[in-house]
């Protein structure tokens, strides 16, 4: 017998170029009764430019208990929802976990969430940076005052591959850090992934520091840090 709740699906968007989304997601974004977008004016330009009108309604970081109140009710009314997030995977460092979590919560394992899976930052950035490891730790984006030295320092002491997200208003200051802690270790740096200005250059922590210290114009867009095992051998070449 087919549940009476609705369907939560968590749907992968582009991080940039709008032609990679995938059939299924623009099926279901037709199909639901609402999208729930981190921001609705950016949810907003992907279905406008696939001619998909849906019902938006913001569902970020800022959310209320009321928010999440409509969700559940929504939920038990039967109806479907579609989680975006404004670019990317939802709950991939995104405040979309914490929605998941509370659905989760409040109906267990009698509600279907399902993920439409697409474009991640995370894994595009490992595809293309020349660093093979078979595990690595995401450590999300950096505190933004309070506790990076910590968080620094705990990525350099990682004999592992560690990958960070950080935003052009405090990339020079990560790089500057991680130059001082660990200077010749190997990492990699991808910046607006599948943009017009697409980046991915590699080499040690202070090769990227000098780089984007004196290269000011580069420092624009989103940003993904890799750093290397410690047991990887240095490379020949800086690549683009």
């Amino acid at each position: 017998m087919k549940s009476p709740l609705g369907t939560l699906y968590v749907v992968a968007t582009p991080i940039g170029n709008l032609e990679d989304i995938t059939l299924r997601a623009l099926r279901i974004f037709k199909e639901v009764d609402f999208v729930l977008a981190e921001d609705t004016r950016q949810t907003g330009k992907l279905l406008m430019h696939y001619e998909i009108k849906a019902s938006l309604r913001r569902f970020d970081s800022y959310l209320k208990d009321s928010d999440v109140a409509w969700v559940l009710r929504v939920l038990t009314e039967g109806k479907n929802l579609a989680l975006a997030t404004d670019a990317g995977t939802p709950s991939i460092s995104d405040p979309g976990s914490m929605l998941v979590r509370k659905v989760r919560e409040h109906f267990g394992d009698t509600i279907a969430i399902v993920p439409i899976p697409g474009a991640s930052a995370l894994t595009a950035a490992l595809s293309v940076a020349g660093i093979t490891d078979a595990q690595f730790t995401f450590y999300g984006f950096p505190p933004q005052k309070k506790g990076r030295q910590t968080f620094f320092t705990t990525l350099t002491n990682d004999s592992g591959t560690s990958i960070f997200f950080e935003s052009p208003h405090r990339i020079m200051k990560a790089l500057a850090t991680l130059a001082e802690l660990s200077p010749a270790r190997i990492g990699a740096i991808g910046r607006e992934l599948t943009k017009l200005h697409e980046e991915v250059r590699r080499g040690t922590l202070y090769e990227l520091f000098e780089y984007y210290r004196n290269n000011t114009d580069k420092v624009r867009g989103e940003f993904v840090v890799i750093i290397g095992p410690s047991r990887m051998v240095r490379p020949e070449d800086i690549i683009e």
